[in-house]
């Protein structure tokens, strides 16, 4: 798969409404929902079931979930290299676990599910990039 087809792909969820746990384009996704469409278009069936999770999850347990998944998964790479196509996660606060995510789109541009609304793009504005703590390819990913 190419790193354009991973763009055009997301930028197919963009207006997917958000609904927690979720991950059906143009029904509902979360933004863990909005990855895993995105495997399953572009790399094949989901490899392991994600349990359920509440809102507040990260807080409540503590634990680099959403980091631990995307390491035993995707293929990690330097934050400062992640290219279009790429899965960044994402750190709310400092101090917690990691518990958003998205796709980079091009340079400073992101499609992720915000929290609300619906899966968007979005500017990877200073607020975005300060969180931003990992980066991550697909596997099999080609430039």
């Amino acid at each position: 798969m190419r790193r354009a087809e991973i763009v055009h792909a997301a930028r197919g969820w963009i207006g997917t409404p958000y609904r927690h746990q979720a991950s059906l384009k143009g029904a509902g996704c979360d933004c863990l929902g909005l990855v895993r469409g995105l495997w399953r278009e572009m790399v094949g069936s989901e490899p392991e079931r994600v349990p359920p999770y509440s809102p507040d999850w990260a807080e409540v347990t503590g634990e680099e979930t959403l980091l631990t998944a995307a390491r035993r998964h995707l293929d990690e790479v330097a934050l400062g290299a992640a290219r279009a196509g790429d899965v960044l996660v994402f750190r709310m606060e400092t101090g917690v676990p990691a518990k958003h995510c998205g796709v980079l789109t091009g340079e400073g541009t992101l499609v992720h599910a915000y929290w609300g609304r619906a899966v968007v793009e979005t500017r990877l504005v200073p607020w975005w990039q300060r969180r931003a703590v990992a980066a991550f390819a697909f596997p099999g990913v080609e430039d």
